[in-house]
């Protein structure tokens, strides 16, 4: 429900020394050397991407991001009541269900305000696809299989985002280079919430595959 503009901030930041390329799918050919970053959907779709494909990027960044639900056939069965939901109500309905969710509820009315031109835009039809193709109970867990993804990953999430704090933490710790941060006063889009946190964060880790030559 974001667009691309919703990094705007965080790549403004990062520009002088780390240009931002948005991806519109995970296949697109990397630049060489380019860190993937994502966020929530977007992050679970770069990990299982990396993981059938471990070299396709030198690093990760994942924000608000879980490795899999406990009980996918409950969450599947839950996503698809919600996608025909979706697919039967127009946008405006869409987006006022969308932005009511308590994982919501730390953006201001002002940070809401300013992403709802962008959340209109989308038709409900394509964001019913995306649910039931990329939805957590459409896309397997993969905490099993962390420990194999050799390269660095950074997880960040919402010091106020319960769910993905414990979530990045315990990616964190089963990843083979995983490091965790939380973000200070951020909820589930620490990259909107927080933009000069989550910046420096992205500075702080890519710098160092820099000088290590990663």
């Amino acid at each position: 429900m974001q667009r691309g503009d919703a990094w705007a901030a965080v790549a403004e930041r990062l520009g002088e020394r780390y240009p931002s390329v948005l991806l519109d799918r995970a296949d697109a050919p990397p630049a060489a050397g380019a860190v993937a970053v994502g966020y929530s959907m977007g992050g679970r779709i770069a990990l299982h991407a990396a993981l059938a494909e471990p070299t396709r990027w030198p690093a990760l960044v994942l924000v608000g991001v879980s490795a899999g639900v406990d009980d996918p056939a409950s969450r599947r069965q839950a996503d698809e009541e919600l996608a025909a939901w979706i697919e039967t109500h127009p946008i405006e309905e869409v987006v006022q269900r969308w932005e009511a969710q308590p994982v919501f509820a730390t953006q201001s009315p002002a940070l809401v305000e300013a992403q709802r031109p962008g959340r209109l835009s989308h038709e409900p039809a394509e964001m019913a696809v995306l649910l039931r193709r990329f939805g957590q109970g459409a896309m397997p867990p993969v905490w099993d299989r962390l420990a194999a993804l050799d390269v660095p990953v950074l997880c960040l999430a919402g010091a106020l985002d319960e769910r993905y704090l414990a979530a990045g933490t315990r990616m964190a710790s089963l990843l083979l280079r995983g490091k965790f941060r939380a973000i200070d006063g951020a909820g589930h889009a620490p990259q909107l919430e927080a933009p000069d946190l989550v910046a420096s964060e992205i500075d702080s880790f890519c710098a160092a595959l820099r000088f290590s030559g990663k």
